[in-house]
């Protein structure tokens, strides 16, 4: 629909006559100051343009406001006891429970991968600044096309191939700042929020003495566990589990700027191949991490599949008997659930969908029955830890 408007108020905006073009470019849908509110939008500055024609740009500028919200991200400031809310086009938060904002979460946590979002703001800054391009110079350019394929582009032809081409570009733009906010988005302020509905689907944290959280990373979910461990006045420990020895000594640091390292505890390992004994830990976490085992093989690839199965039979291995296991992660989670009920686990449940990184995620949590039978998936294998030591 936007792109229909975009291209029906390029083509209505240079399909006049000559003599009737706008007199004022101060009319153009890309120089839209957003923080005006349309009700100061007034006819002065446009002197030769109908009802239609406003009305048409009115329209034009509520949806551009729509999804550049996420931009503007209306913070309602105030002491850290206030709602802060954030807009976006799909999804709205509320992260006054929790106290913080994003800057807050970001200053201590950062990015697991800002290349992505700054690659994608780097392309909508240039797709945009060519849509202005061709905005600015559209008589020049139409008398280019006109002038280099004469026998194609007739005088109509040309600006209609100019201006589809310039809100073309203007909606790349668009979709692209919309895609880099997202990016930045998920791995900051929903990451937090996430961590949060996790850690709340536990019930009971007073009784719990250890926790698990594979795939620690930056150590968000990690630390959030934590936190309620500390104000349960809890004796337990949750073990972050990563790849890479960096990335654990970076999580502890996390952890001692939170005020919980005496409740933290990481170590490297394969997740495929956890080192620690059957039934030992009361929770099991997992936030955003098993889609990216066996992205070597491809994601949508069987072997990748089997990979992550890997993972959750050894979550399920484990998980005592009467623990509780919560997951959250990107895409492949009815997979997780068909798994889930191959190994009998019980009162299994799957959250509502969340938009997360671009593509859909769910939180699913479950509870492993009381003389449970490990159920082998594929290219698993049982392991002797007679010869293995914890910490």
């Amino acid at each position: 629909m936007i792109l229909f408007i975009t291209v029906l108020h390029f083509t209505s905006l240079h399909s006049f006559p000559p003599g009737h073009h706008y007199k004022d470019t101060t009319f153009s849908p890309f120089c839209i100051d957003l923080t005006t509110s349309l009700t100061t939008t007034t006819t002065a500055t446009i002197p030769i343009v109908s009802h239609h024609h406003l009305s048409l740009f009115l329209n034009y500028r509520l949806e551009i406001n729509k999804l550049f919200c996420f931009c503007t991200s209306a913070v309602i400031s105030g002491s850290e006891t206030k709602s802060h809310v954030f807009f976006f086009p799909s999804i709205v938060v509320k992260m006054g429970r929790a106290g913080r904002d994003w800057s807050q979460i970001y200053s201590i946590y950062g990015m697991d991968d800002w290349h992505t979002p700054i690659f994608l703001l780097i392309h909508a800054i240039v797709f945009s600044s060519s849509s202005i391009m061709f905005l600015v110079h559209f008589n020049q350019i139409c008398y280019s096309f006109e002038s280099i394929f004469p026998s194609i582009f007739s005088a109509t032809f040309a600006r209609f191939t100019a201006g589809f081409t310039g809100s073309v570009m203007a909606l790349t733009g668009v979709c692209l700042f919309y895609a880099a906010g997202n990016m930045f988005y998920s791995s900051v302020a929903l990451y937090w929020d996430m961590a949060q509905r996790m850690v709340n689907t536990v019930h009971d944290w007073s009784s719990v003495k250890t926790v698990l959280d594979v795939g620690c990373s930056r150590g968000i979910l990690l630390n959030s566990v934590a936190m309620e461990l500390k104000k349960e006045g809890s004796s337990g420990r949750v073990v972050g589990l990563d790849r890479t020895n960096t990335v654990t000594l970076s999580t502890l640091k996390t952890a001692a700027i939170e005020g919980v390292q005496e409740y933290v505890t990481c170590r490297e390992g394969d997740a495929r191949m956890l080192p620690f004994p059957d039934n030992y830990f009361d929770v099991v976490v997992s936030a955003g991490f098993v889609h990216k085992v066996g992205k070597e093989f491809g994601s949508k690839t069987a072997a990748a599949s089997a990979e992550r199965m890997r993972v959750l039979g050894e979550v399920v291995r484990v998980l005592k008997e009467g623990g509780v296991g919560v997951v959250w992660d990107l895409v492949h989670v009815p997979e997780y659930v068909v798994r889930l009920r191959e190994l009998k686990m019980e009162d299994i449940r799957v959250s509502e969908r969340v938009t997360a990184f671009m593509v859909n995620s769910h939180i699913v949590s479950f509870r492993k029955p009381s003389h449970h039978d490990h159920v082998l998936g594929p290219n698993e294998v049982r392991l002797d830890w007679r010869f293995n030591t914890m910490f």
